[in-house]
């Protein structure tokens, strides 16, 4: 009865549906960035805290329900305009695979090291996304486009972000995602084809959030791009997610 309980209540923080909407719906309501960035580093820590330090037996049906929880947010990833809720959606995409890995005997430091890692990109787009409101007022998909030419090196720094959030080579979820694939693919080869069905998804939402936002027309206005000292710090956090990823992809495969 613990075991289940503890289960149900990791499910909040390592999102299994429905509960995964208690953290979109939180998200929804915090306005300020910074929170934002809170939320989406701790959440996923305070589930893997909860499983671990319970030393729990899970059960074989969590496969499932994380491996359709992953990839209906997947799919709901291309119906999204708003940026931070697209963010959402892909964290709970990502998030709710970390119940392969621990079923896949992972040891504790690494799941760890996968949490934070899928989350330090995303954090970056919500910075982003604050961005995009500080000059637009809104961050959306499709309101405005043309960016690449209004600020060419904010669309660089975004184009990069998302690629590391969507689990492309040398990041560490890519690493990630791998290794999940081929730890599953002789034992249960659905559930390996269903997390490449999910990693396909990420990468067409990734490719549709990107062309929605700096294809198209040129804006008229004059909008400052971003500052160089800016662009540094956001250069220091991706290289030390491809050296983290290169590493990470030296332990786990």
């Amino acid at each position: 009865m613990l075991d289940s309980l503890i289960i149900l209540l990791a499910g909040i923080f390592l999102p299994l549906f429905p509960l995964s909407m208690v953290f979109n719906a939180i998200l929804d309501k915090i306005t300020h960035s910074w929170l934002r960035l809170l939320l989406f580093i701790a959440w996923p820590l305070i589930g893997l805290f909860m499983v671990l330090d319970s030393n729990l037996v899970l059960p074989d049906w969590l496969l499932t329900l994380a491996l359709a929880t992953s990839a209906l947010y997947a799919l709901r990833l291309l119906t999204v305009r708003e940026v931070n809720q697209w963010s959402g959606f892909l964290a709970t995409s990502l998030w709710s695979l970390l119940w392969l890995a621990m079923m896949q005997e992972t040891p504790p430091a690494l799941l760890y090291a996968y949490a934070i890692s899928m989350s330090l990109p995303l954090v970056l787009l919500v910075l982003l996304s604050a961005g995009l409101e500080q000059r637009y007022g809104a961050a959306y998909i499709g309101l405005y486009g043309g960016l690449a030419r209004t600020i060419p090196r904010f669309t660089g720094v975004l184009v990069t972000v998302v690629m590391a959030a969507i689990a492309t080579p040398l990041f560490p979820s890519f690493f990630i995602m791998l290794d999940m694939v081929v730890k599953t693919i002789s034992a249960t080869p659905l559930a390996a084809t269903i997390l490449l069905l999910i990693w396909l998804l990420w990468s067409w939402a990734g490719a549709h959030l990107i062309q929605g936002l700096i294809v198209g027309r040129t804006s008229i206005v004059k909008i400052a791009d971003m500052e160089i000292t800016t662009i540094g710090w956001y250069i220091l956090v991706l290289l030390a997610l491809v050296v983290g990823g290169i590493y990470l992809g030296g332990v786990i495969l």
